[in-house]
């Protein structure tokens, strides 16, 4: 990766229980045992999860960067030596409704991060509110969790209708999540894919899928990541290979940095028209 460029991965789903945070905290560790400086932002702003499922807590979150008390590296929750979490705040219902300002204030403290980050992971809310869309469409890259359940599929084709409707998104990664065996997860890809090929103009990549372990379970149990705490599980080996391929998804070229690439696709969305 070349030396300033920062990968954004939005990890969505369009419905919640798809697993989504199991997937953006289990790819940020691998990414982070890869060598990568990684990032994992909690954007379910009102509702933190990602903090306790990592069983770490803060004095201090989003909202506080948000009011001016501190700066982003002040929120900052390290994981291991190259992995770190900004946690959002919980039962906050003013954070799930920000103003254009104040999601411009949210990403430029990112900027403050862009020298020592490799990659930003963005576990985004469940459902397709304005914030969802906004830091999804906003990402490089937009990695949609899918499970075997049919209110899954048709979430996710929701969301995907309507970032392509809406804002011209035209490629998503598609993740078959708690699988159990590899056919069942590209049944559920090609569920998809028959839709969105015939009613949208959109290129969904199929990059995998995470097996049903009852290692993870019992990870979330240990408020810790599968890679962690059952590194040579089946769980953890498909994160690692998911990992992989994450790594080598070209970054976007930009005439300026890529973080403020993605500030700027995100204030632009919440601008009104002229």
């Amino acid at each position: 990766m070349s030396a300033g460029a920062v990968k954004v991965i939005a990890v969505t789903g369009g419905k919640g229980g798809v697993g989504k945070t199991n997937v953006s905290v289990n790819l940020s560790y691998a990414l982070s045992q890869m060598g990568r400086r990684v990032v994992l932002m909690d954007a379910d702003l009102g509702l933190a999860n990602v903090d306790v499922m990592m069983g770490l807590s803060s004095n201090r979150n989003i909202s506080d960067v948000l009011a001016g008390q501190c700066r982003l590296r002040d929120v900052l929750i390290p994981v291991n030596e190259n992995f770190s979490i900004v946690p959002a705040s919980s039962g906050t219902q003013e954070m799930t409704m920000l103003s254009v300002h104040e999601h411009a204030e949210l990403i430029h403290a990112f900027n403050d991060l862009a020298e020592d980050l490799d990659v930003l992971v963005i576990d985004t809310a469940a459902g397709i509110s304005e914030s969802v869309v906004s830091f999804v469409r906003a990402a490089q890259e937009v990695l949609v969790v899918v499970c075997d359940e049919p209110t899954s599929i048709t979430d996710a084709y929701a969301l995907i209708k309507l970032l392509n409707r809406d804002y011209h998104t035209a490629r998503f990664r598609v993740l078959a999540n708690m699988v159990h065996t590899e056919q069942e997860g590209r049944n559920m890809f090609a569920k998809l894919q028959t839709v969105t090929d015939r009613f949208l103009e959109v290129t969904l990549q199929y990059v995998g899928s995470i097996p049903y372990d009852e290692t993870v379970r019992k990870a979330v149990q240990r408020q810790t990541a599968v890679l962690e705490a059952f590194p040579k599980s089946k769980a953890a080996l498909s994160y690692r290979q998911l990992a992989t391929k994450a790594d080598a998804w070209p970054v976007l070229t930009t005439p300026r940095g890529h973080l403020e690439f993605f500030v700027e696709r995100l204030v632009r969305g919440k601008l009104p028209e002229n």
